[in-house]
C-alpha cells in the first residue's frame, strides 16, 4: 500500500511540474487575454488520458497499478478543472463573456475529441 502511495505521489509531483512548465510556456508565448496555457494542458491531458486508458485496458490488460499511477497521479495533477473554472469566472467578471463562452466550448469540445483521438492512437499502437 505504501509503495502505491509513493508512486502516486511521485507521479502527481511530476504532473504538477509538467503542468506548471507547459502552461507557463504556452501562456508566455500566446500572451495574456485568453487562458491558452490551461487549454493546452487540459487538451494534452485528455489526449494522453484516452491513450493510456486504451493501452492499459485493451492492449496491455493487467497493468492496473500502472494505470492508476499514470491516470490518477500524473494526469490528475497535470490537468486542472479548478483553474479552468477560475479563469472562466475571471473572464466573466472582466466582462469578457465571449471569451468565457469560447473557453467553455473549446475546453469541453477539444477535450472530448482528443480523448477519443487518444483512444484511437492506443488501438493503433
Amino acid at each position: 500500500m505504501w509503495q502505491k502511495l509513493f508512486f502516486l505521489a511521485v507521479a502527481g509531483a511530476c504532473g504538477t511540474l509538467a503542468r506548471y512548465g507547459l502552461s507557463g510556456l504556452v501562456q508566455r508565448v500566446a500572451g495574456t487575454g485568453f487562458p491558452w496555457g490551461t487549454v493546452s494542458v487540459n487538451a494534452l491531458g485528455c489526449l494522453l488520458f484516452g491513450l493510456v486508458w486504451t493501452l492499459t485496458s485493451e492492449r496491455f490488460p493487467g497493468t492496473g497499478e500502472l494505470r492508476i499511477v499514470l491516470l490518477t497521479g500524473f494526469l490528475g495533477a497535470f490537468t486542472t478543472f479548478s483553474t479552468y473554472m477560475a479563469e472562466t469566472g475571471n473572464l466573466l467578471a472582466d466582462g469578457e463573456q465571449m471569451y468565457a463562452i469560447g473557453n467553455i466550448l473549446l475546453q469541453n469540445g477539444v477535450g472530448v475529441v482528443l480523448f477519443f483521438v487518444g483512444m484511437a492512437l492506443g488501438r493503433l499502437i
